[in-house]
């Protein structure tokens, strides 16, 4: 049995469960929780306990948020403590154990090279796992691994390190009680904070003034749209992988001003 890592206020709690999960699935979600929690700039559900037994089930424990109504306030909050969180720097990129996206596994290490990172860990997984499945062929394949060849040419290296959310749609946060919004759902990883705010803008974006209020508390670089695509390719790429062709197109639309077929 896994240890409490802290007590329940109430009996209001939520209990997520699932069976046959990767392994370490739920053990992940609450490390996420965890350290976002620690940072003491956005509200996360408690977590109360988490477990896996030897026939594959597990679940997770954590503090029930009674739904409250999202508001401008709710999400220009939003804004504001996710660029706190985000001023929050880490020491290298990358994270010290595996995590997941939705329930595809993923590697993860930790290292000084935000481009080697981004490139190894989370692009070429997909890359390659579409390739396996036959998603992956002629033009798309050819520029996809000339994108990774030249990656640096387009994503500056090492322009810092935040604690990002890692899984940032907007299904994976939520409006509490008094205006207040919670993260849920992490696939945490330290790297540019600029990936986080580019998955908010993927499936029909945040409101207006959640970027406001981000912008004031943490302005974002003039290279922000550059290369804010590259960045959205990588959730794509899980899209395609998990659901199939239908985010072919967007994947190729991605990828053509970018790379080129030729050699």
């Amino acid at each position: 049995m896994k240890p409490i890592t802290s007590k329940p206020k109430s009996r209001n709690i939520s209990l997520k469960e699932t069976g046959t999960p990767p392994p370490y699935f739920f053990q992940a979600e609450a490390r996420g929780l965890e350290l976002i929690r620690e940072t003491e700039t956005i509200h996360v559900p408690a977590v109360y306990h988490y477990d896996e037994n030897e026939q594959g089930d597990a679940w997770l424990i954590l503090e029930h948020i009674p739904a409250g109504t999202p508001s401008s306030l709710t999400t220009s909050r939003l804004g504001e403590r996710l660029a706190r969180m985000h001023s929050q720097g880490g020491e290298s990129y990358g994270f010290d154990q595996p995590t997941f996206v939705g329930e595809i596994l993923q590697k993860n290490s930790m290292g000084p090279s935000w481009v080697d990172y981004y490139r190894d860990e989370r692009l070429l997984p997909q890359l390659r796992r579409a390739e396996a499945d036959g998603k992956l062929q002629g033009d798309r394949r050819k520029r996809a691994f000339h994108l990774l060849d030249n990656l640096d040419k387009w994503i500056p290296e090492n322009r810092g390190s935040s604690l990002l959310h890692g899984d940032l749609w907007g299904g994976n946060w939520i409006a509490g009680p008094g205006d207040t919004p919670y993260l849920i759902d992490p696939s945490v990883f330290y790297g540019d904070r600029l990936m986080d705010l580019s998955f908010t803008e993927l499936f029909g974006g945040y409101p207006r003034n959640f970027y406001e209020a981000y912008q004031e508390h943490f302005p974002l670089p003039d290279y922000y749209e550059e290369v804010k695509p590259l960045y959205q390719l990588f959730y794509l790429l899980v899209h395609l992988n998990i659901f199939g062709e239908s985010y072919g197109s967007a994947v190729d639309r991605v990828l053509r001003p970018y790379t080129s077929t030729k050699g």
